[in-house]
């Protein structure tokens, strides 16, 4: 069982699902009847599909980089050495069917099938990734980055149909919403876009982890064929993006009485990403690579933990 947690990266899976989970409490999810109503157990299955089909993803793509992972993280490979393929790729296919099995009811009763169509773009891309993307140049990081918003766009989409199927289907008051806190809408697209630069940023350094593998085997990825500065200067870019958009939505929050979340996003997410695009210049190893993808992950980290300052805030000003 212990290979088996491994292999699908259990803490990365946990970590998708406290984010899914904070983003239905705190963006979606409302008592008073303002942003929709779910219950746990609406939320759930699709929770939880997201997961499944993450992890068949983790699966699919160890078995197609079993050659790569020889070279660049030889003590760490699990399939063949401790998992048959075989069982691998059995339990590849389990996952992704009763992942779409947890999703089909909720689409049917809510007559919304073609929402269905998220999690098979979902279970097609990662596969091609495997296969195909993710020795492509940027491709592959574009669409790891894509995946990472559509585990949060997937909640919008379910969230009318699943109003609708209980009948009580309605548009937010968005006006008494706003009077209360800030536009939902709003507050998705500013997350959606800080999991999707974070992700391609750190799939970037990830490539630099892995260069020599990854060159090995013929993959275009981007520090094989731009080179490691470029790729760093690359991330530093998408990091500097993100930090001019963050900046001014922590303008926006503290001008609008969100004071402890204006603070909050320049401390620990601003300030730590300007430190961050100075670090990973400093140093040309597979350590320091290696660290500066963890310290991404705590960044990202933090970012999540804000939605829980989103909710208190609100909380204070009704």
């Amino acid at each position: 069982m212990r290979n088996w947690l491994r292999l699908i990266r259990y803490k990365n899976l946990l970590i998708v699902f406290l984010t899914q989970l904070l983003v239905w409490y705190c963006l979606i999810y409302d008592s008073r009847n303002l942003l929709g109503l779910w219950r746990f157990w609406d939320f759930f299955p699709i929770a939880l599909s997201t997961l499944l089909i993450a992890a068949a993803g983790y699966i699919i793509n160890d078995y197609f980089d079993i050659k790569i992972d020889l070279i660049n993280r030889p003590d760490k490979i699990i399939l063949e050495k401790r998992i048959p393929l075989r069982a691998a790729i059995i339990a590849h296919v389990i996952l992704n069917v009763i992942a779409m099995v947890l999703v089909i009811p909720i689409a049917y009763h809510a007559r919304h099938l073609e929402w269905l169509l998220v999690q098979m773009l979902c279970i097609v891309l990662l596969w091609f990734y495997s296969t195909h993307f993710k020795r492509k140049f940027i491709v592959g990081n574009v669409i790891i980055a894509l995946l990472t918003a559509l585990t949060i766009l997937v909640l919008v989409v379910y969230e009318p149909a699943l109003r609708m199927h209980y009948g009580i289907y309605k548009f937010p008051n968005y006006q008494e919403v706003i009077r209360y806190g800030i536009d939902p809408k709003w507050m998705f697209g500013a997350f959606t876009f800080f999991a999707f630069t974070l992700t391609w940023m750190r799939e970037i350094v990830k490539d630099m982890e892995d260069y020599k593998g990854d060159a090995s085997e013929g993959c275009m990825t981007m520090p094989i064929k731009k080179g490691l500065q470029f790729s760093a200067r690359f991330a530093q870019t998408l990091g500097a993006i993100t930090i001019i958009t963050l900046s001014v939505i922590s303008y926006f929050f503290i001008t609008n009485k969100y004071l402890v979340l204006g603070i909050y996003t320049i401390a620990l997410i601003v300030l730590p990403l300007i430190w961050w695009c100075k670090y990973i210049t400093q140093k040309n190893t597979i350590e320091h690579y290696g660290s500066a993808s963890k310290w991404l992950k705590f960044i990202m980290l933090s970012g999540i933990a804000s939605l829980i300052v989103y909710h208190f805030s609100i909380q204070q000003i009704q």
